[in-house]
């Protein structure tokens, strides 16, 4: 289903403990082309409650697509990435891996784990918010998403 079709924003979560890419994200996604929610949390700890809707995420909406930085604090991006593509009821939910490794190690063991990309963030302002246009571009309207 493309995103469009949805009807309804497209619901975003973004697991990145760097405020200042959270800042960037969330400026470049509120004048983006797709209505969405940015849901935003901080840990991999946090980031598998609100998948699950514990705690103070009781009524979190199931993302149709996760934005995944690796190195988090409590529970690294990779245990977070495997926890939710082992899930039957998360595993369909595309995973961007946005990160600022570009270690072969990472990437390999990024898809290994069934990650749908891995995109290194650029140290530069300007290519950083354009690798954000480029990712809602392709995610939000040119793929075609699992409703649920």
């Amino acid at each position: 289903m493309n995103v469009v079709a949805l009807g309804r924003p497209v619901e975003i979560l973004l697991i990145e403990d760097s405020p200042g890419d959270v800042r960037l994200t969330r400026e470049v996604l509120k004048d983006g082309k797709m209505l969405n929610n940015l849901n935003v949390v901080g840990d991999g700890v946090e980031a598998l409650a609100f998948l699950a809707r514990q705690n103070q995420y009781t009524n979190a909406p199931r993302p149709d697509l996760i934005l995944l930085d690796l190195n988090l604090p409590k529970k690294d991006g990779r245990e977070v990435l495997a926890v939710v593509k082992a899930d039957p009821s998360w595993q369909r939910i595309p995973v961007v891996v946005l990160t600022t490794s570009q270690a072969e190690e990472d990437i390999l063991k990024a898809y290994n784990l069934h990650a749908n990309c891995y995109i290194s963030k650029p140290i530069d302002l300007d290519q950083f918010i354009k690798v954000l246009q480029t990712i809602e571009d392709f995610w939000l309207t040119i793929v075609k998403l699992p409703a649920e």
